[in-house]
């Protein structure tokens, strides 16, 4: 018996030195502490602290689904007015810090999550809640607000690992013909991005750190593309030369919502939360980037110029039409946009992409102003659909243009860099952050035309 719980009392030990180091680290709120679940006060005539509970948890939750500080006070600050209250936000990429006065009290509170992501289907919930709360939440308790947001906060992903990976499959797949590939390149990407994707999902799912999962899934793609290319040399006596298409298969972890999000926050002056987005995309760039130069160097893959494809114009423009749709489609589908959205965002996306490509090819116009020219078309188009179905704008843009960020420009500058061709690598560099800085300037100047709100400092 004394033996038995020896090793019982080592086992609970063990057991609980685990539980310490799963602990989490940013701790749970319990925001239904802030309510009496048999309290019958309406919120509107809650005390101050359980109207800043209500504010605060709309604003942690609107930043949880990938969206900007401008969005996110403004929703804080819709919610603060209905409620009789003075509310002073200031947001990062991560954590919000504000305070809420009503001419007697004031109540301070910094709110964190714990992993930043992106969720339009959450977004849209969101949003529906903020216009609808002069009418329905306003007259409804404090805790009976909690359990509407209770059910918001379960909306996680739509889609199965495995949808998410065809998902990024089809992206890739229509991202590779849009840069120069052919079908060889294209169903090469689309087995490897897919693959890579499912594990980055997978890693996603089970908590792993932000590096570890971009450092494995761009491998797996690299690595798949290679296994994939080497038995079709061996089965089929495809040339090597196909080897192009291995950037494509790891386009899916381009940081799209976050450096398009970065911009239009620093162009609000809300500078805190456009350097930490800015930063946050830099770093996902500066890690992919990284370990693909190091697969390369190890699967001897070299990047070259896509094979010229022998179509005429008419048929080209069909093709980036399709290409383009699918690829914006693919990306929205990941970004966990329903059918209907991921649909819409794409349609937007296949003129404006195609338009971007067009003014390169037939007139000429240096990548990075056609880059302003496609986003600013996106921006717009947005704004007209967003006035019929309610969509929230930044839900439909962002995909659209994702397939617009030089992810291959990026790669590349990181090899040159490698390899210490600092002159390609510069070029290469120079090129990337033009079109970078292009597309949420399009955005901004969009939004700037289509939104009295936008337009003012205020």
């Amino acid at each position: 018996m004394q033996k038995s719980n020896t090793g019982k009392t080592a086992k609970s030990a063990n057991a609980g030195s685990y539980i310490d180091i799963m602990e989490k680290n940013h701790m749970e709120i319990p925001w239904h502490d802030y309510a009496n679940a048999d309290s019958n006060v309406l919120i509107c005539k809650a005390g101050l602290i359980e109207k800043a509970s209500v504010i605060g948890r709309v604003g942690l939750i609107m930043l949880s689904c990938g969206t900007g500080a401008w969005r996110v006070r403004t929703s804080m600050n819709r919610l603060s007015k209905e409620l009789g209250v003075t509310c002073t936000v200031d947001v990062g990429l991560m954590s919000i810090e504000f305070n809420c006065f009503d001419g007697h009290d004031c109540v301070s509170q910094s709110l964190c999550i714990a992993n930043t992501g992106v969720n339009t289907s959450k977004l849209y919930r969101m949003e529906q809640f903020v216009d609808n709360f002069p009418n329905e939440e306003a007259h409804l308790t404090g805790e009976e607000i909690h359990q509407k947001l209770d059910e918001i906060e379960r909306i996680h992903a739509l889609y199965s690992p495995l949808r998410l990976g065809l998902a990024s499959a089809l992206a890739c797949c229509a991202f590779t013909f849009l840069l120069g590939g052919g079908p060889v390149e294209m169903i090469l990407a689309f087995v490897a991005a897919g693959i890579g994707n499912l594990i980055r999902t997978k890693l996603i799912k089970h908590h792993f750190t932000l590096y570890m999962n971009i450092a494995i899934s761009v491998s797996a793609a690299c690595l798949v593309y290679a296994l994939l290319l080497k038995t079709a040399e061996l089965a089929f006596h495809i040339p090597a030369f196909h080897e192009a298409g291995y950037i494509c298969s790891m386009l899916f972890i381009i940081p799209g919502f976050p450096f398009i999000t970065s911009g239009i926050d620093l162009s609000k002056l809300d500078l805190r939360s456009g350097l930490e987005r800015l930063t946050y995309s830099i770093i996902i760039v500066l890690v992919a980037t990284m370990f693909a130069w190091i697969m390369a160097l190890l699967l001897k893959l070299h990047p070259q110029d896509f094979a010229a494809l022998d179509i005429t114009p008419g048929l080209h423009l069909v093709f980036r039409l399709i290409a383009s749709f699918c690829g914006v489609f693919g990306f929205s589908i990941m970004f966990n946009s329903s059918i209907h959205m991921a649909a819409t965002a794409a349609a937007i996306g296949a003129i404006a992409n195609t338009l971007r490509l067009e003014l390169v090819d037939l007139a000429g116009i240096p990548a990075a102003a056609a880059a302003f020219a496609g986003a600013l078309t996106a921006g717009l188009l947005a704004s007209f659909i967003k006035s019929t179905n309610g969509y929230p704008r930044i839900s439909l843009t962002v995909p659209s243009i994702v397939i617009m960020v030089p992810g291959l420009y990026l790669y590349r500058a990181i090899y040159n860099f490698g390899i210490m061709s600092l002159s390609d690598a510069v070029s290469w560099f120079a090129a990337a952050i033009m079109i970078i800085i292009a597309l949420p300037l399009g955005l901004i100047f969009a939004r700037i035309l289509t939104d009295r709100t936008f337009r003012y400092c205020t």
